[in-house]
């Protein structure tokens, strides 16, 4: 199955298009870009996989992405099952079922491969972080802060807690992203739970506070920068009007720990997590894509993955996939961007 790239229709945008992989372009030449903004650039989108089955399972539901060590490309559907992809192609190559301690299916919503190969998969209903081996054993799981789980047992609303996973600081740091607003939280004001590793386990660390544009939009995920910023997606859904969906860079390093602080109530001494933006996807040129339901763009759809695939040409690799939720008005697409930061 090759990657459908849709360029724009000319002999040079054509024959500059590359196809994805984990390390570069498999062309010497730079794909033509189209801006989105001054520091984010889109070369391309693929439906390929849109409405697909591989070995007897729905190809979609996509929730997150991450680069293998041989790499390939991981994607983690939300209806508890892992794919590995071909990162040139995307055609899935083996697909993984996960399960909780019971054996029961996971909501599963944020993944990070650690150096040792384990995967790391958040679940958004309890919530949990729970390690696996590559062939979808599970090994154990991390602790989770009381005020971030579900009420009644904590502050959290079902379905809407951690969704993006990404490390840090060589590997030392692993965060999460709270999709949405605690319980006594302002709204649109959510919480970026870290950990620490010591030894062969993780100890939970410091809490920050990021301020969505909107109480409507969440964070469906966070990707590290080496210098420790982060790439962050913010989303939300209108019914009649579509999806929004921007792209910020955001700093966490100067920002206030609030793991002591029980309620985030726009308090002046406490320094939230520092972002600006850096592209509103509807800003994308369509590229001839189409929507099967009203959208600002054709070219939106329920994006929740994002992954870091590179550098090239002086700008990062970011490749982003919507879920589609299974459902026949929605598409699973991946968009290939640059991004400037």
């Amino acid at each position: 199955m090759q990657l459908r790239t849709v360029l724009a229709t000319t002999t040079a945008a054509l024959a500059a298009a590359a196809c994805l992989t984990a390390a570069g372009p498999a062309v010497a030449a730079a794909p033509v870009s189209h801006a989105c903004s001054p520091s984010v650039s889109l070369d391309g989108y693929s439906d390929a996989l849109d409405k697909t089955t591989f070995d007897g399972t729905f190809v979609g539901n996509f929730s997150a992405l991450a680069v293998d060590r041989d790499g390939s490309l991981a994607a983690l559907s939300d209806r508890s099952a892992l794919f590995d992809l071909d990162a040139r192609t995307l055609a899935p190559k083996e697909v993984v079922p996960l399960a909780d301690e019971n054996g029961a299916a996971l909501d599963s919503e944020g993944l990070v491969i650690d150096r040792d190969g384990t995967r790391l998969v958040t679940s958004e209903t309890e919530p949990s972080i729970r390690r696996y081996r590559a062939d979808g054993k599970l090994l154990d799981r991390l602790p989770v802060p009381a005020a971030l789980q579900v009420a009644p047992a904590g502050r959290a609303t079902s379905n809407q807690t951690f969704e993006g996973l990404t490390l840090l600081n060589g590997g030392r740091t692993l965060l999460a992203s709270m999709e949405y607003a605690l319980s006594g939280d302002t709204a649109g004001t959510v919480r970026f739970q870290t950990w620490q590793r010591h030894g062969k386990g993780w100890q939970t660390g410091a809490q920050y506070a990021y301020r969505t544009d909107a109480a409507f939009l969440g964070v469906p995920e966070v990707q590290a920068l080496p210098d420790g910023r982060l790439l962050v997606l913010e989303r939300g859904f209108t019914s009649g009007v579509g999806n929004t969906v921007r792209l910020y860079l955001a700093d966490p390093r100067h920002a206030t720990d609030t793991r002591g602080i029980e309620n985030l109530t726009d308090q002046a001494d406490v320094r939230p997590v520092r972002r600006t933006l850096l592209t509103d996807i509807a800003d994308c040129p369509a590229l001839g894509a189409t929507a099967r339901q009203p959208q600002p763009n054709p070219l939106l759809d329920n994006i929740e993955g994002m992954v870091i695939t590179g550098r090239d040409h002086g700008r990062l690799r970011v490749l982003l996939v919507s879920d589609d939720n299974q459902n026949a008005v929605q598409t699973t697409r991946f968009y290939r961007l640059r991004v400037r930061v």
